[in-house]
């Protein structure tokens, strides 16, 4: 028998490990069980190569809980441990002390069978006892230790290969007894592990006897199904599933989600290692959106669905699965430091995913555009946020027309459907776009009525995508339907005169001169065409957009902008015969209630008419038909 102190020449360890090397308790059981696995690994792999010998059987791990005697035993069939490995591996981890152990801990990326990862079984136990025996066929080795510095080492009749943990759980971590809890957890790191893990709630099962060995006997007799996939989709070769076995995969991840759109296989081995499956949701509308719908894995062991440092951010919007052992991770596997590889990784999933746009788009356009409404919300994302993601996404981004429905231009394709009637006096192409079809319909259809194209621009993403390519798309400029009267849409100097006279129009604008509570007013007279409206309310385009953006949460001179009044220019269509009569009514307080009605209706049009004004309108409406 061997009694010694771990040797730790500073001060003891443990302490450490349980106040600062793991943010979440519930790790201990991810740690201990992927520690299991990887000596289950390399006992196969030593067999493969045939250094080990004998049968392998079923390599399983074993969890089993026993909340009566508050234990949780670990036990696996892999490479085990001789009482030499035990004492190389556990009692000389820490050579010169506790800060050179946390320094060794954070480096550790990789954390193998009994290393570092075993001391996580001290923060949730007042005791912890191994028994092991080597695959080697030495004789079986019994450790224990209570957290001190002090352990004991000793051969044991251990007859079965491999090693069992048990930790006895002391009473700060009581959460841990509880048997949905430790099921949870093991759903939740252990889900897609390679070795086929089994639990057991010992308190359950009824048995004659309460020794240990008859509990394993029963553990292993009773538990009928693993809780684990160990051959996850990601680690299979793409060209050996079917979109059935994709979308059966993604219900595995997801039981609650529609059918994805579609999705990309990630398979890369240089110049560095990653897995993977991302899928594309489908989203119908702004709200659904979810980030962090994307885990991480590191060799089939869970880490985190905080991905953002490794996924670019608009693909945060994506659904699946992420496997790398090259992601540097810190001791609690949660945390990214920073690394070349993460940038690489970062670079490649962003190609790949444009890459499998443009072949959609090239080879299956209209399933592409009957998918747009969910697809427009990431490629536009991506094309603010990230400019390689731009330049291939002006290759497969699609417009649709806000009065043909189903009908959907590409950037060029839309330049060249009205090179000849949208272009300003600047040369500039001028995009017209809508985020309202049915609130500006007037607009959309006088806009029609001149051969001109709108597109529809009315995901909560669009402001941000509006201002962002108007400055990288050369020779475009975006002008919202309704951000003058359809004759001023697009500057090209030209006029229509008015058939009111200098008198007439002096005295339409001295009518529509009246004040509306938090909007400025500019009245002006146009000779617009007969069957526009006779009174048309348009907002700039500069004035508007800053408040737009601003309604999403802006910050700076968008947040100045959101503070100040609304700038409406009430444009009167001198040529709207409506003119004949009001300006001949000769009851003044008739003729004033019409002209505030036919201003208040296109203010209405705007969304501007609100509260007292909107009630007056009624109140004054009513009036009119008495």
């Amino acid at each position: 028998m061997q009694k010694g102190q771990i040797r730790v020449q500073t001060e003891n360890i443990f302490p450490i490990i349980k106040k600062f090397l793991y943010s979440d308790h519930e790790i201990f059981l991810r740690e201990l069980v992927s520690n299991a696995v990887d000596a289950a690994q390399k006992l196969k792999t030593l067999h493969g190569k045939g250094e080990a010998k004998g049968d392998l059987g079923q390599l399983r791990i074993d969890v089993v809980l026993d909340a009566k005697e508050k234990t949780i035993s670990i036990k696996d069939n892999g490479i085990g441990m001789s009482a030499e490995e035990v004492d190389k591996y556990i009692n000389q981890l820490a050579f010169s002390g506790a800060e050179e152990f946390v320094t060794k801990y954070k480096e550790a990326s990789v954390i193998g069978h009994f290393g570092l990862g075993f001391y996580s079984a001290f923060m949730v136990s007042d005791k912890v006892d191994i028994y092991s025996k080597s695959h080697t066929g030495a004789p079986g080795v019994f450790w224990s230790c209570d957290g001190s510095t002090e352990y004991e080492l000793y051969e044991v009749d251990y007859s079965d290969r491999g090693s069992k943990m048990v930790l006895h759980i002391n009473e700060e971590s009581a959460e841990f007894l509880d048997a949905n809890r430790i099921k949870g957890i093991l759903e939740r790191f252990c889900k897609f592990l390679p070795i086929a893990i089994y639990f057991t709630d010992a308190n359950a099962v009824k048995a004659e006897s309460k020794t240990a060995d008859d509990s394993e006997a029963v553990s292993e007799a009773e538990a009928e199904k693993s809780i684990n996939n160990t051959n996850p989709l990601w680690v299979r070769k793409p060209a050996d599933l079917t979109k059935e076995d994709y979308i059966s995969f993604y219900k595995e991840l997801y039981p609650f989600g529609e059918t994805p759109l579609f999705w990309i296989h990630l398979n890369v081995d240089y110049p560095f290692n990653l897995t993977g499956i991302l899928y594309f949701p489908k989203i119908k509308q702004s709200f659904e959106i979810q980030k962090d719908k994307i885990q991480l894995y590191c060799n089939q062991v869970f880490v985190t669905d905080e991905v953002k440092d490794i996924v670019p951010e608009f693909l945060m919007l994506l659904h699946g699965v992420i496997d790398s052992p090259d992601i540097p991770l810190n001791v609690s596997r949660s945390y990214l430091q920073g690394d070349p590889n993460v940038k690489k990784i970062n670079a490649h999933i962003t190609k790949k995913v444009a890459d499998k746009l443009e072949e959609i788009f090239n080879t299956e356009r209209a399933s592409f555009e009957e998918k747009w409404e969910s697809l427009g919300l990431f490629v536009k994302y991506g094309m603010i946020t990230d400019d390689k993601f731009l330049e291939k996404g002006n290759k497969f981004l699609i417009l649709e027309d806000a009065a043909s429905k189903g009908k959907f231009y590409t950037l060029d394709e839309y330049k060249s459907a009205t090179e000849a009637t949208q272009k300003n006096k600047e040369g500039k192409h001028v995009l017209l776009y809508t985020t309202n079809t049915i609130q500006q319909d007037a607009f959309i259809q006088a806009a029609a009525g001149k051969g001109y194209k709108v597109v529809k621009l009315e995901t909560m993403v669009d402001a941000a995508f509006i201002n962002n390519v108007e400055m990288k798309w050369e020779g475009v400029q975006f002008v919202r339907v309704d951000a003058d009267v359809v004759d001023n849409l697009i500057d090209k100097q030209e006029n229509v005169d008015s058939i009111l006279s200098k008198d007439e129009v002096d005295q339409a604008i001295k009518l529509f001169e009246f004040q509306v509570p938090e909007i400025t007013l500019t009245v002006d007279v146009k000779g617009l065409s007969k069957d526009a409206a006779p009174v048309i309310a348009t907002r700039p385009e500069f004035m508007r957009r800053m408040k737009d953006m601003a309604s999403m949460g802006g910050s700076g001179m968008t947040a100045f902008y959101a503070q100040m009044p609304d700038e409406v220019n009430l444009t009167i269509n001198g040529n709207h015969p409506i003119y004949q009569s009001l300006l001949k009514e000769s009851d003044i307080d008739k003729q004033q209630k019409q002209a505030r009605n036919l201003a208040d209706l296109a203010l209405l049009s705007q969304g501007l008419l609100n509260g007292a004004e909107l009630t007056n309108f009624i109140n004054r409406s009513v009036d009119l038909l008495k």
